[in-house]
Formats: C-alpha cells, structure tokens, sequence
C-alpha cells in the first residue's frame, strides 16, 4: 500500500468511525450512565464485530448480499428491531448506573456490541467501501489483515471519544436527574440514525 493510499486509509476510518451513527450514540450513553472503564467492552465489541464483517466480506461475503439482496434487507429490519428495543430501554432509565427498576442496570456487553455491528447498516456499508476502495481485486488473507489492522488502529481511539465525552457528562448529568432527560434524547437520536435503514426497506 503506498503513503497516499494508507493516508487516505487513515482519513477515510477516522471520519467513519467518529461520525454519528447507532453505536456511537450507545457509546456516549453507556459513557454518561456507566463511566468509561465500564464501556470498554462496549468499544471493543463495537470495533470487533465491525472488524469481523470487513473480514468476512473482504472474503467474499460482499458478493453474495449483492447477489442475494434479501438477505440485506432482513438484516437492516432485524437492526431496526433491535435498536427500537435498545432505544426503550435506554429511554426508560432514570439514574446512574445504579441497581433498580428505571435505569440501564449493567452496561452494554462485548457481545452485545459485536451484535449490533452485525446488525448495523451504516457499518456493513462502510465495510463493502472500504474493501472495494482500500483492497486489491487479487489481494489475499494477509493483505486483508494489513487493512483491518490499520483501520483498528483508528478505529478503537476515535469511537472511544463517544465513550469519553458520556462520562465527562456524568458530574453534570447526575445533578437534578438530568439523566433522564440525556437518556431520552439518545433514545431519540438511536431512533433517528435507523430512518435511512427503514427508507431502504421500501425500495
């Protein structure tokens, strides 16, 4: 890979990965209820189950959701599904990170993560472009290594930001159960960032 490519490589996942878009807004969420320390395993599924559809479609799964366009469509219903139950439960929670009956009671897992990557429209279509732009037809396994590692590299640190910026929210946001109110609004915006993926479903 030359010094333009790997350049645009960089600058291309570091716009992709700080943009807004579903898991970027449960990362300030679980920031701002949970702390960054116990939303690590959120940034790291995120980036994981991100990184594993690179892979997958750098091998060749990228050809059979154009082949078989159904598929695509029953995973962006299934993301909206399941981001309008995390949008609930989210909208329902009233303090910080605490035990009871009105907040999120434990973070987002690493599994969980990794799931909604795989559900997530925004993430499969940056997957197909940055195989399709950043990876030779003929490139085999371990150039496809290369690239997934050096989008890592950016990744990680710029969706760790969402995570960060939610807890320096947290001084401010537990005075006066302005929580609630925060959480409301991610609810909303979680809601918001799945209209393309339900547009699509129509066409």
């Amino acid at each position: 890979m030359s010094l333009e490519s790997l350049a645009a490589l960089i600058g291309f996942a570091f716009v992709m990965s700080i943009s807004p878009g579903p898991g970027n807004f449960l990362l300030l969420t679980s920031g701002a209820n949970f702390g960054f320390a116990r939303s690590i395993p959120l940034v790291l599924g995120i980036s994981f189950g991100f990184l594993s559809m690179v892979f997958a479609i750098g091998l060749g799964l990228g050809a059979v959701l154009e082949s078989y366009p159904l598929i695509g469509k029953l995973l962006r219903l299934a993301c909206a599904a399941y981001v309008l139950w995390l949008a609930w439960k989210i909208s329902q929670s009233r303090s910080l990170g605490k035990a009871g009956a009105e907040q999120l009671e434990t973070p987002f897992s690493f599994i969980q993560a990794a799931s909604l990557q795989l559900l997530n429209p925004k993430a499969w279509t940056v997957a197909l472009i940055v195989t399709v732009a950043y990876l030779a037809p003929e490139a085999g396994v371990g150039q496809l290594l290369v690239l997934i590692a050096i989008f890592a590299a950016v990744n990680i640190p710029s969706i760790s930001i969402w995570a960060l910026s939610g807890h320096g929210l947290r001084r401010v946001l537990a005075k006066e159960r302005r929580i609630a109110a925060f959480n409301v609004a991610m609810a909303i915006l979680l809601v918001v960032s799945m209209i393309p993926a339900l547009l699509s479903l129509s066409q």
